[in-house]
């Protein structure tokens, strides 16, 4: 991972887990302060940055993840290609192509905003709570995913229509359906009217 100002800021030397802090932010987007990542989770949440990434092959297929299970929010679930928090003072698009190489091995191409989208989203399972201000972002992956086991436990490239019978059949996060409803004009604008999205 290259080394900014931001991530030498958030990294540690010596391998040990880091405290991770997150952006909180008001309503309109705007900067109000840090927390500590599993503190803004606790119900009833406080409203931070985050990202979700979609990424398509060239057939105009969607990349999805199965979240690994040793994750302590949402294990076990299918999700969008990428998600996650920027570090305070990281811009979302580099926090954005960042978390995507380092999750799945994969440096997105013509990755581009799709707008931005609020939502209070709590997780019946881990009794955790997304309250989260989350900037979209769409583009093609290129190559071959490398997922990461410690974050990723499966990746599968889907077609609306497989989207739809997965999502029938199988758990997603609680966020999915409101992040990939709030990125459609910025998937169908990258994947084109035939591709169904």
């Amino acid at each position: 991972m290259p080394t900014t100002p931001v991530t030498a800021a958030n990294s540690s030397s010596n391998g040990a887990q880091e405290t991770i802090m997150l952006e909180l932010v008001d309503e309109n987007g705007n900067t109000i302060g840090t927390a500590e990542k599993l503190s803004a989770h606790q119900p009833p949440g406080r409203l931070h940055r985050a990202f979700s990434v979609f990424l398509f092959d060239e057939q105009g297929r969607l990349l999805i993840q199965r979240r690994a299970l040793g994750k302590y929010h949402s294990p076990g679930v299918w999700s969008n290609t990428c998600c996650g928090h920027p570090y305070p003072g990281e811009a979302p698009f580099a926090a954005a192509a960042r978390r995507t190489h380092e999750e799945l091995g994969i440096s997105p191409s013509l990755l581009a905003e799709a707008g931005t989208v609020r939502y209070n989203h709590p997780d019946p399972e881990s009794g955790l709570v997304e309250q989260e201000y989350n900037h979209l972002f769409v583009g093609l992956a290129q190559s071959a995913p490398r997922p990461d086991p410690e974050e990723v436990g499966e990746t599968a490239f889907v077609t609306p229509q497989e989207l739809t019978e997965r999502h029938r059949a199988a758990p997603f996060s609680a966020w999915f359906m409101t992040v990939l409803d709030a990125a459609r004009p910025a998937v169908r604008e990258l994947t084109g009217s035939a591709g169904g999205w």
